[in-house]
């Protein structure tokens, strides 16, 4: 990963293990909580959906990202529990995922609008994110599309899916960005 331009800017190996996959590794046991198929949403160089299908061998994971260059390279780093689809989250279909998970994806607010449209009910959405989140934000947009209260765990936000996406939701691409939801 760190010999492929434009994946992550981490130089050190060091650094790009503890990041990439100590990291991501934090999250198995909430994923495990969550039954069904797990999605990583902007899988970008695969952290972290593929340290995570490596720790749950049993269980099926789609690493989605917008990029075809990031994808070509996901498809040859992808466990066989793992498939590679080239897409954006606006565009994929909802309700169908146990859980999402997100780091580094986009601000709070929006990570979780692009990713609670894709989990059904009784799942869970799992983001990385940093000191400075503004829960509160993330809370609002959390119940605006199906979700309930964001609880922190280990350094993470869960967002429990509740109901299914309501309709409007997800709003065309780019549009989370641009107009945030909160």
């Amino acid at each position: 990963m760190l010999a492929t331009p434009g994946l992550t800017a981490l130089r050190d190996e060091a650094e790009a293990r503890a990041m990439l996959v100590v990291d991501a590794l934090r999250a198995v046991e909430i994923v495990r909580g969550a039954e069904g198929p797990i999605v990583d949403v902007g899988a970008g160089g695969g952290s972290p959906g593929i340290p995570l299908a490596h720790a749950l061998p049993e269980r099926e994971l789609t690493l989605l990202e917008a990029s075809r260059r990031k994808c070509d390279f996901l498809e040859r780093w992808a466990p066989p529990n793992a498939r590679v689809v080239w897409g954006r989250a606006e565009e994929h279909e909802r309700d169908v995922y146990g859980v999402a998970v997100a780091k580094a994806l986009a601000p709070p607010p929006v990570a979780a609008e692009w990713c609670l449209p894709l989990v059904r009910p009784d799942g869970a959405v799992v983001l990385w994110l940093g000191p400075t989140a503004d829960l509160g934000a993330v809370a609002r947009v959390s119940e605006l599309l199906g979700g309930g209260p964001p609880e922190e765990r280990d350094g993470l936000v869960v967002l429990p899916k509740l109901v299914p996406t309501p309709p409007g939701f997800p709003r065309r691409p780019g549009v989370a960005r641009k107009r945030p939801l909160a």
